[in-house]
């Protein structure tokens, strides 16, 4: 288990739900920067070693593609400007905001395109095998180049190394002493405050 910041770039002013349609955000850059972007920004630069994308349209950064397929957002914004070279997962493809405007295959194909590593499927096993040759195709015809690929496997080899090789079981024990200390209990309490603050500024 690694932490995750999600959902990149926002998903707070959303007033659909993402499993059901694709959410479009009107706000202008200069909201985005004042109330969207500072978690990532700050979870960035804490070194978080994974990062989750909205299937979400924001027509500041990019008005035809959701953040999980642009490759403005996620490699022009997250990857150069911001510098974050950790792991980055798509949502679930499967979710209709993807799934519906665009079908597993051919968003396969742009997640990678973007600047994914990951691409989650989570439900469908047929969709799972579409997906994954879609991407082998689209490197058969030089769609996705070698070099793409092997962006993503060594962010992936890197966040294993860390946490898995060699790999240690955990006790139940181990984890008691972390899940629920004092320090995550006052980090959690801190969290509350700032988003008790944010919300009742709006």
């Amino acid at each position: 288990m690694v932490a995750c910041g999600k959902h990149f770039p926002g998903h707070g002013d959303t007033s659909v739900d993402s499993h059901k349609e694709l959410p479009v955000v009107e706000a202008p850059r200069e909201r985005l920067e004042a109330v969207e972007f500072p978690p990532f920004r700050r979870a960035v630069a804490q070194h978080v070693v994974s990062m989750m994308t909205a299937h979400v349209l924001y027509r500041a950064l990019d008005p035809e593609l959701p953040a999980t397929l642009s490759p403005t957002i996620i490699t022009n914004f997250l990857r150069k400007e911001l510098q974050y070279d950790g792991v980055v997962l798509t949502d679930d493809l499967e979710m209709h905001a993807i799934i519906d405007h665009y079908g597993v295959e051919d968003a396969a194909v742009r997640a990678v395109l973007a600047g994914c590593d990951v691409l989650l499927i989570c439900k469908d096993r047929d969709r799972e095998v579409a997906a994954f040759e879609a991407v082998v195709q689209a490197v058969d015809t030089g769609t996705i180049s070698p070099e793409r690929l092997d962006q993503s496997v060594a962010r992936i080899a890197r966040l294993k190394h860390r946490f898995v090789a060699p790999y240690k079981p955990v006790t139940i024990s181990d984890a008691m002493l972390v899940a629920g200390c004092r320090t995550h209990q006052a980090l959690l309490h801190s969290i509350e405050q700032v988003r008790a603050r944010l919300v009742s500024s709006f």
